[in-house]
């Protein structure tokens, strides 16, 4: 392998695939990265054996060939180098590869490029095609509420679903839900239904910008594949069968509180700073046209917030999570917010005045 190309070139693809790359790992090649240089293009895989990324660009070519070196550090190297330089690199021997760039030359150590981990086919069984900032959007909207390393394992990702002309993101750890939906152009053939892992959640949402056209999709038995610009990701599902989220979705919302949404989102975070660490939990009185948020901490000390809401239903007193309370109001776009409950035992609807689209739940707790 032999090849030249601008630093430019180099650090934007090695940025793109450098989040999977750990420093710290129990196998050494995941540590790596492969170079694979065919023609004038330039492939360089990242993988953590759950996520891996692809980028391509183009550079000249004196040799072809694959080698992999350790990823951080020729990612250090190219970040340190002049914006300007040309980098040159070139393989000799089986067991080192030389970097240059004007005066600088280093040596990195290789391992055999046969032994690196790659996905080829991911024998998709539904493909879907969608405007990036929708999939973005989505992965947004949703992704705070999937559980960390529970023992519930199908709950630590996202749920991504097809049916009909919709797309839908569902995250829950238990406590709460996130769910969000888009319409889609063309009908799929068949619904599916997946589980992206929480790491394969966060690059994807990285990988995506505002800017582009369509996005397409993949969605295998064991994998889903996207292909944005130069790049392409693909990441490991997870194994298991996501709750039914329909049956925790308030039906009957009796109680509906109709709020401006950054004053309720204010007096929510000022009453926090004195509920229990642990617990998290505030009490919320609901009056008419009114909701007072009380807290407070085993060391005796209280916070109330009074503030003036739309509500005309009977007297109620419920307790929260705020942390939940405060994740959903933020991923709320608009000004106003309603909250339906049923009674002071059922869950709280968390929505956009009338939206349909895009939903959060949470749970009650005991106070």
């Amino acid at each position: 392998m032999n090849f030249k190309i601008p630093q430019a070139l180099l650090l934007k693809s090695l940025q793109a695939v450098i989040g999977v790359v750990e420093r710290k790992q129990n196998m050494p090649m995941l540590n790596h990265i492969l170079l694979s240089l065919t023609d004038e293009t330039l492939s360089i895989t990242a993988t953590d054996l759950e996520v891996e990324l692809v980028a391509k660009t183009k550079t000249e070519t004196e040799a072809t060939g694959e080698v992999t070196v350790p990823g951080r550090k020729l990612y250090d190297i190219c970040r340190a180098l002049p914006n300007d330089a040309d980098i040159h690199i070139n393989q000799t021997g089986e067991e080192k590869v030389n970097i240059k760039a004007g005066r600088s030359r280093f040596a990195l150590a290789t391992l055999k490029a046969v032994d690196f981990p790659v996905v080829d086919e991911i024998a998709a069984q539904q493909t879907i095609k969608l405007p990036r900032k929708d999939l973005k959007r989505l992965l947004q909207k949703t992704h705070f509420a999937m559980a960390q390393q529970d023992v519930r394992y199908y709950l630590n990702g996202l749920c991504l679903e097809t049916s009909g002309h919709t797309f839908r993101a569902v995250a829950t750890d238990g406590h709460r839900l996130a769910l969000s939906e888009v319409a889609l152009k063309e009908a799929t053939d068949r619904n599916e239904q997946v589980i992206l892992p929480r790491k394969g959640v966060m690059e994807l949402e990285r990988l995506l910008n505002d800017e582009g056209d369509l996005v397409e999709l993949s969605l295998g038995s064991n994998h889903a594949r996207a292909q944005i610009d130069d790049i392409r990701f693909t990441s490991k599902l997870i194994d298991g069968r996501f709750p039914e989220y329909n049956r925790v979705l308030p039906k009957d919302c009796r109680h509906v509180i109709t709020a401006d949404r950054g004053l309720l989102r204010q007096a929510l975070q000022r009453a926090a700073i004195l509920s229990n660490e642990k617990y998290r939990g505030v009490r919320l009185d609901l009056d008419e046209n009114k909701i007072t948020i009380e807290a407070n901490n085993p060391e005796q000390e209280e916070a109330e917030e009074a503030l003036e809401v739309q509500y005309s239903g009977e007297k109620m007193e419920i307790g929260f999570n705020v942390n939940y309370l405060l994740d959903a109001l933020s991923a709320v776009e608009e000004d106003q917010v309603e909250l339906g409950l049923s009674d002071a035992n059922s869950s709280c609807l968390i929505r956009a005045p009338g939206a349909e689209t895009t939903r959060y739940v949470v749970m009650p707790m005991r106070l």
